[in-house]
C-alpha cells in the first residue's frame, strides 16, 4: 500500500510544491484535477489572500488538496487556526520545527508532512510524531540548506533512520526522476520548477521562458553564509550576488515584478536544476500523465530484470 496516497486521497503520488505567490488556486486546482496534490502556499504572508485562495479551491475542484505552513514566515497563528477550521485534510510544514503545530493540526484530523534538508532534522520530526516527510535535496529551487546534500543521498540517509512515508523533492521533473526516487524509498515526489513552467502557472511568460532556456548549470546557490540561502536562475543580478557572496536586503522587494511583470532582473527567479531538463511548456495534466506513464514504463522494465535476474531484460 502506498501510504502517501492513503494520507492524501489523491490518484497519483505527485505533489506540486508550495511556491510563494505562484502556488495558488489557478495552478493547484489544475494539478488536483489531473490527479496530483495541489498545494496552496502561505509563505507570501498575504494571509487574507491565501485564505481566499483556499476557499476558492472548493469551487474549482472536488479533489483533495493541501496547504503549506512555513513556520518561520507566519506572523501569528491566524493561518493555523483557519486551516484547522477549514476542512483541509493535508498540510505540509516547513522552515522551522513543526513540534508546536502538530497538536492543533492533528486534533483537527489533519495529516502533517514536514520538509527536511538533513537526516538530523528528519530524526527530530519523526520523534515529534510527524506523519511523513518531504525530503528536500539541494537540486531544488527556492530556499535551501547551505550545506548541500543531493536528493539521491538524502533519501537514502533518511530512509535508513525511519520508516515514515517520504516525498522526494529536488531534481525531479518527470517519470525518470520519479522512478529513481521510488527506488530509494520514496512513496511520492514533489515538483516545483516543472509546475512553475506549466501552462496553468500564473507567472509571466518571461519567467517560464527563462526556465526553458536554462541549462543544468543554469542556477546559482546564493547567500550560503547567511540566511536565507536560495537557488535561483542565473541572471546579471544573481551573477553579481554570486560573485560577492552577499544577497542585498532588497533582493525580494520587487519579486512580483519578476513573477508577474516579467522583469527577470527585478529580483531573483527561484528555480531548481531541473530547469536544464525542461524545454516545453505543458499543461498540468500533460505533465502528470506523462510522468506517470514514463514511471510505469521504467518500473515495468526493472520488474522484468528482477523476474529474470537479467540485466538484458
Amino acid at each position: 500500500m502506498n501510504r502517501f496516497l492513503a494520507h492524501s486521497g489523491t490518484r497519483y503520488p505527485i505533489v506540486q510544491a508550495p511556491m510563494g505567490w505562484i502556488a495558488r488556486s489557478q495552478l493547484a486546482s489544475a494539478v488536483c484535477e489531473a490527479g496530483g496534490l495541489g498545494i496552496i502556499e502561505t509563505s507570501s504572508g498575504e494571509t487574507e489572500n491565501c485564505k481566499a485562495e483556499i476557499l476558492r479551491m472548493r469551487e474549482l475542484t472536488s479533489a483533495p488538496f493541501g496547504v503549506n505552513l512555513p513556520i518561520l514566515f507566519l506572523k501569528d497563528d491566524a493561518m493555523l487556526r483557519f486551516i484547522c477550521e477549514s476542512g483541509v485534510r493535508f498540510v505540509t510544514t516547513s522552515a522551522g520545527s513543526p513540534a508546536k503545530f502538530l497538536a492543533p493540526l492533528k486534533a483537527a484530523g489533519i495529516v502533517v508532512y514536514h520538509a527536511v534538508p538533513t537526516v538530523d532534522a528528519a530524526r527530530k520530526c519523526v520523534e515529534a510524531g510527524i506523519d511523513g516527510l518531504v525530503v528536500e535535496g539541494a537540486e531544488g529551487g527556492g530556499f535551501k540548506n547551505p550545506e548541500e546534500v543531493s536528493t539521491l543521498v538524502l533519501l537514502q540517509g533518511i530512509r535508513r533512520i525511519c520508516n515514515v512515508p517520504l516525498v522526494a523533492a529536488g531534481g525531479i521533473c518527470d517519470g525518470k526522476g520519479m522512478a529513481a526516487a521510488f527506488a530509494l524509498g520514496a512513496e511520492a515526489v514533489q515538483m516545483g520548477t516543472r509546475f512553475v513552467s506549466a501552462a496553468e502557472s500564473p507567472v509571466h511568460q518571461n519567467y517560464k521562458q527563462a526556465i526553458l532556456d536554462a541549462r543544468e548549470t543554469g542556477t546559482y546557490v546564493l547567500n550560503k553564509k547567511a540566511s536565507p540561502c536560495i537557488r535561483a536562475l542565473k541572471t546579471a543580478r544573481t551573477a553579481a550576488m554570486h560573485e560577492t557572496g552577499l544577497m542585498p536586503p532588497d533582493t525580494f522587494a520587487r519579486i512580483l515584478d519578476l513573477y508577474f511583470g516579467g522583469d527577470m532582473e527585478a529580483a531573483v527567479g527561484l528555480a531548481g536544476q531541473t530547469a536544464g531538463l525542461i524545454d516545453t511548456i505543458k499543461t498540468a495534466r500533460q505533465i502528470i500523465d506523462e510522468t506517470v506513464a514514463e514511471f510505469f514504463a521504467i518500473t515495468e522494465r526493472l520488474g522484468r530484470m528482477a523476474t529474470t535476474h537479467s540485466f538484458d531484460a
